[in-house]
């Protein structure tokens, strides 16, 4: 455990922040390999099919995170402030609810899949085996989310490092899932099922070692009865507002790539593959938004006003840096990176990425500004402004999608 309301800032928020980059480098690592794989040894067909409904898997996945997360606020308040009883309640709270919403998630989707698909314009050569990986994916959405809230959990009473090590073991679990894919020649679903029971298994860990370790995770069924309406209004509050702040901006995203799936197989690849580098450039502003709605959820508990100011402002510079880092990056090896996640020589394909790269790079000092800044008011307990910016984005995107694709390609999706 680690009390991040003690001790100096910076040295804090960068060895809270550092085994969070490392797992969030972990996924990244497992997404650009499993991309690597399916365009390599599956064609790029397959690749097309994936991406196409990536920001699908993307909006679902990413609203289940930001709920674990908005749940863990609580708890990291409740522990900031010492008051043991109430942090366990919120643990058992989180459990419940995120169970409930992930099986409602799983129905929903499996239910009205085809339509989803129709509505993203998937190409319909690619709807079959489009369906059948995301299908799966869905279906495991429940484990997805119990290791997210075992996860953020454990970051919430400042451990950040045992989440990175069982992530670690997922990763190589599911590259592993992905290279069996090859030998047996099950194809995407192959890739699907494997993500699936990496999730399982990375669960499994994480509760059984969280029980042995902590006695203050440890939950009884006292904990799962009679909750106080305050904690249950406060935890559903700060789940929601964290899940529809990332859905939002995912449901913007989701209607883009409807028009992006209208461009061609070239341009869906190639937007695959900048979406692919574009996660591994914002990492750090995921890093240190999780890291400031840990760290002002604690500070805000305890009460250390100064301290969450002082944080606020150590995130921003950070991020700051290395955003100019990605500029760099985009504008000299810009290409090389586009090849690296497909294995694509398409002239089309990397000149795409790459302008996506060099253009979208110029502005990450606002992105890094938003993501800051709503990860630390979601600890603070401002629940409406984040959701508030996070609608204008998803307005902007949509607004975005109906005017400047039709017209300019996917010179309007870049801008």
């Amino acid at each position: 455990m680690k009390d991040l309301t003690k001790g100096k800032p910076s040295a804090l928020i960068l060895s809270f922040a550092l085994p969070i980059f490392l797992g969030n480098l972990l996924q990244l690592t497992y997404s650009l390999v499993d991309t690597r794989i399916v365009g390599s040894f599956l064609g790029e067909d397959a690749l097309a099919a994936v991406g196409a409904t990536s920001t699908l898997s993307g909006l679902i996945i990413g609203f289940l995170l930001g709920l674990s997360n908005g749940f863990a606020i609580i708890t990291a308040q409740k522990f900031g402030a010492k008051n043991i009883a109430d942090m366990k309640k919120s643990f058992a709270m989180s459990l419940v609810i995120g169970t409930g919403i992930s099986i409602l998630f799983t129905i929903a989707g499996l239910l009205f899949l085809k339509p989803i698909l129709h509505f993203l314009n998937v190409p319909k050569h690619l709807v079959p085996v489009a369906k059948g990986y995301i299908a799966i994916i869905i279906a495991g959405l429940l484990a997805t989310f119990l290791y997210d809230a075992c996860a953020a959990t454990l970051r919430a009473i400042g451990d950040a490092v045992t989440p990175l090590i069982i992530l670690a073991i997922s990763v190589a679990l599911n590259i592993v899932g992905d290279l069996f894919v090859v030998v047996l020649k099950t194809g995407v679903k192959g890739a699907a099922i494997a993500t699936v029971l990496a999730q399982i298994i990375a669960f499994v860990i994480c509760w059984i070692y969280m029980i042995r370790k902590y006695e203050i995770l440890r939950l009884q069924k006292e904990e799962f009865k009679d909750p106080s309406p305050i904690m249950v209004k406060e935890m559903i509050s700060a789940g929601m507002s964290m899940g529809f702040m990332s859905s939002l901006v995912n449901i913007g995203t989701l209607t883009l790539q409807t028009a992006i799936n209208k461009l061609g197989k070239d341009i869906i690849i190639a937007h695959t593959a900048a979406r692919k580098i574009t996660e591994i450039f914002m990492i750090m502003f995921s890093v240190f938004g999780q890291t400031m709605a840990t760290y002002c959820g604690q500070n805000m508990g305890a009460g250390k006003i100064d301290r969450v100011k002082r944080g606020i402002w150590l995130a921003i510079v950070y991020t700051a840096i290395w955003s100019g880092l990605t500029i760099i990056a985009s504008y000299t090896i810009g290409g090389w990176l586009v090849y690296l996640v497909t294995g694509s020589h398409n002239k089309t394909v990397i000149l795409n990425a790459t302008n996506y790269l060099k253009f979208d790079t110029l502005f990450y000092i606002v992105t890094t500004l938003i993501c800051i800044l709503r990860n630390a008011m979601q600890g603070l307990g401002d629940h409406i402004t984040p959701l508030i910016s996070s609608g204008l984005e998803m307005a902007g995107k949509i607004v975005i999608a109906a005017t400047l694709v039709p017209w300019l390609g996917y010179t309007g999706v870049i801008i």
